[in-house]
């Protein structure tokens, strides 16, 4: 008989740990860039467009505000990033790069090449997981 309470069984399992597992293969690449992980994803979405938002970069980093602002507030510690009152809406901060955060961008090209060859699985096959983990995460977001 099947134990539904099987450790193995559950979807949040193995999306958890491969997550942790996944993101420690990180570690070397951004190490040198002087980044966390959580670092890196706010400088993926910031070197895609800046500026951004404060609730812009939560949204796109499915985070809340409460927990974005402390990495934004590393990186501008490090000045990478620069934050400041919106003229356009007092309530709202913009967040734009800095020249030296425009500059990391080059250093970090190699991040995602590094971590495929670490993982040592075929591009397509990365790729197609992707699509399927994002495919997942549309789904729960649609029911949550």
């Amino acid at each position: 008989m099947i134990d539904p309470l099987e450790l193995d069984r559950q979807l949040c399992f193995a999306l958890a740990a491969t997550s942790r597992e996944v993101v420690r293969l990180y570690r070397p690449s951004l190490d040198p860039l002087g980044l966390t992980h959580p670092q890196y994803l706010v400088m993926l979405a910031l070197w895609e467009q800046s500026p951004l938002r404060l609730r812009e970069i939560a949204d796109r980093l499915h985070l809340e505000p409460a927990t974005a602002s402390p990495l934004v507030g590393r990186l501008e510690s490090a000045g990478l990033v620069t934050r400041r009152r919106s003229a356009a809406d007092e309530r709202a901060v913009d967040i734009e790069l800095t020249a030296d955060g425009e500059a990391l961008r080059e250093r970090a090209l190699a991040v995602p090449g590094e971590v495929v060859a670490r993982l040592g699985y075929p591009v397509e096959r990365l790729e197609r997981l992707r699509d399927e983990l994002t495919a997942l995460l549309e789904a729960a977001h649609r029911v949550g």
